[in-house]
């Protein structure tokens, strides 16, 4: 049986990580956090668990996560944020390819986000599909700043069932700083890849947006949480080449 090593990165997350070293007892021969220096009860809270604690200084998400993936000593790593957690159906679903030896090389899972204490289901948020678990011979994180997503050098890849539980957001407001957080990082990435923002793109693009999270992906069915998000996703959207806009306009200045 080949064996697995789950790797957290972690930064101020005393009210998560409990629950996602909780929820990986069942699987994980090993246990890596690797913490930016955190000054709250995320340190004390790890060194309850069987876990190997190392604190590093942020150096960006996928890198973050390849060093702690360097970190561990199994050939198979299932990559988790601390305010994730895994159901009963993928930890299940996880344990009977851990048992086969994990024939392929990836798997890929659908991430369901808890939004105000309630879990979406439709939308743009719902399936959430992510490549978390991989053998770290054959692939790696990639280099983008943010929405990092692991490379593969292989197509053997399957999807397993069940979610990830994502516990993201217990507010509004939470929603709104972390917009504007990641329009900052995706417009600057947009920036430095020469990416353009037209005025169609600002106008338009968030129309789009919300029209296809909210009635082509059933976004309504999640009632008003629904409305909410493709509303956010579009403001989100309109933000980041508004941004974008004006990193140009600011360079010619």
């Amino acid at each position: 049986m080949k064996s697995l090593a789950v790797t957290i990165i972690t930064f101020n997350e005393e009210k998560n990580i409990e629950r996602c070293l909780k929820s990986v007892q069942g699987i994980a021969d090993e246990i890596v956090v690797v913490d930016s220096f955190s000054q709250d009860d995320t340190a004390s809270i790890c060194k309850r668990y069987n876990v190997k604690f190392v604190q590093r200084a942020f150096t960006g998400y996928s890198d973050q996560k390849n060093f702690a993936a360097n970190q561990a000593d199994a050939e198979y790593i299932l990559s988790l944020d601390a305010d994730e957690a895994l159901s009963d159906e993928l930890l299940d679903s996880i344990n009977k390819e851990k048992e086969k030896g994990f024939i392929a090389d990836a798997y890929i899972m659908n991430r369901c986000t808890s939004f105000c204490g309630h879990w979406i289901k439709h939308g743009s948020w719902y399936p959430d599909k992510k490549l978390r678990l991989y053998n770290t011979n054959k692939g790696r994180w990639g280099a983008l700043s943010i929405h990092e997503k692991i490379d593969m050098d292989t197509n053997n890849v399957q999807i397993l069932k069940g979610d990830i539980l994502h516990y993201s957001y217990y507010s509004l407001s939470e929603v709104i700083i972390q917009n504007n957080k990641f329009t900052t990082i995706q417009s600057e990435a947009m920036f430095k890849a020469g990416k353009k923002a037209s005025w169609f793109k600002i106008v338009i693009n968030p129309l789009v947006a919300f029209i296809n999270g909210y009635i082509f992906k059933l976004g309504f069915l999640d009632g008003i949480d629904g409305f909410f998000i493709a509303s956010s996703v579009a403001y989100q959207t309109m933000v980041k080449y508004a941004k974008l806009k004006k990193l140009y306009q600011n360079k010619f200045e």
